[in-house]
């Protein structure tokens, strides 16, 4: 008896401590961003911007007609061969076709009878010369010598004028001539081929050559979207061909008159190309960007964190005060995102590896 006595005063004992034992409560565990990680992460103020929008083009790219030489023939006659193709590098005087040309021909036979002339006038001078001297020829014979010889030179002259201007020079008695590059650049025109006839009344040029150190690029804008543009406006080109390059520029020229065909206005974006890269004929998405008066707040788009279509930033108050925002995008250009909501005005939001700060946030 006495030890179950015993017992039951020890298991009522054991009951009470066990009810009397203080509930503890649990403290919030707070993320605090540590000195490595703060050097991870880059933070960018809330400011307010004009609203851009942007308007994506068709284009397509051409030689500045206002940095070219157009090449014409200096006569008429048939081409016996051309030096260069379309695309060609070429330099200075360097011979692009030789064409072979009755009028060229016609010249130097001219010439030829001109220095006869001019010889059989030089010698009556000289003897003329000659006998006046001696007393037997008067002046008036002297004079008429005179006039002879000056009117045989001047028609020599002519004609060799003549023939400077169908070739100066790079001509040959044979009735051919050379067409030389007047500039260093790049064939970007060729409408000649060997065995093509050069008529007198074609006046169309040869070959036209360009540097291609600053282009065009031409794009097609339809109705819908013509009060969108402007001269002036900032516009970036990305070639088909090369899409991880990105060329900028301005429109500098916009059509008043509509493509009766396409029903579209062209506009000309001139753009620098001083490594070659963008080639005439080229395609090209041409991206305009229209900078509004409307103004709304605005934010780096890499501070954007997607979610279940919805999207979040990361504020930043303090190392140990940081929290998700969720925000609504009104439109996102280029690396800027306009935001309607859920930030204000010189919040900080942390815009470079926010990622892993929100899944210590969200536990995840």
């Amino acid at each position: 008896m006495k030890r179950i006595a015993i017992l039951s005063i020890t298991c009522i004992t054991l009951l009470s401590a066990c009810g009397e034992k203080p509930k503890q409560e649990e403290k919030a565990k707070t993320f605090v961003l540590s000195d490595t990680m703060k050097h991870m992460i880059e933070m960018d103020t809330v400011t307010t911007c004009n609203v851009t929008s942007e308007l994506s083009l068709s284009g397509i790219v051409s030689f500045n007609d206002n940095n070219v030489v157009k090449v014409y023939p200096r006569s008429s006659g048939q081409v016996m061969e051309t030096k260069v193709s379309l695309g060609d590098k070429i330099t200075k005087g360097q011979v692009l076709a030789i064409i072979k040309s009755a009028d060229v021909a016609g010249n130097y036979t001219d010439l030829a009878s001109a220095n006869a002339d001019l010889a059989i006038s030089q010698r009556q001078l000289d003897n003329v010369q000659s006998l006046y001297k001696n007393g037997i020829s008067s002046e008036k014979e002297l004079n008429e010598a005179k006039q002879n010889y000056e009117k045989s030179l001047s028609a020599k002259n002519k004609i060799q004028s003549l023939i400077a201007i169908n070739g100066g020079g790079k001509t040959n008695s044979g009735g051919q001539y050379l067409v030389t590059a007047p500039i260093d650049g790049y064939i970007v025109e060729k409408k000649i081929t060997a065995g093509a006839f050069i008529r007198p009344d074609m006046g169309d040029n040869l070959f036209t050559i360009s540097n291609l150190k600053n282009v065009w690029v031409y794009a097609n804008v339809y109705e819908a979207d013509i009060a969108k543009i402007k001269e002036g406006f900032p516009v970036r080109v990305l070639p088909i061909s090369y899409p991880d390059k990105v060329f900028t520029g301005k429109i500098d020229k916009v059509s008043q008159v509509l493509d009766p065909q396409s029903k579209a206005m062209k506009v000309r974006i001139n753009i620098d190309n001083k490594d070659m890269t963008l080639k005439p004929d080229m395609f090209a998405n041409v991206i305009v960007n229209n900078v509004q008066s409307e103004q709304t707040l605005c934010i780096p788009k890499a501070a954007l964190i997607p979610e279940e279509g919805k999207n979040y930033v990361i504020i930043y108050t303090s190392d140990s005060d940081l929290k998700i925002a969720q925000v609504s995008v009104l439109k996102t250009v280029n690396d800027k995102a306009f935001i309607t909501s859920g930030v204000s005005l010189g919040d900080k939001v942390i815009s470079k590896n926010q990622i892993l700060i929100f899944n210590q946030l969200t536990g995840q």
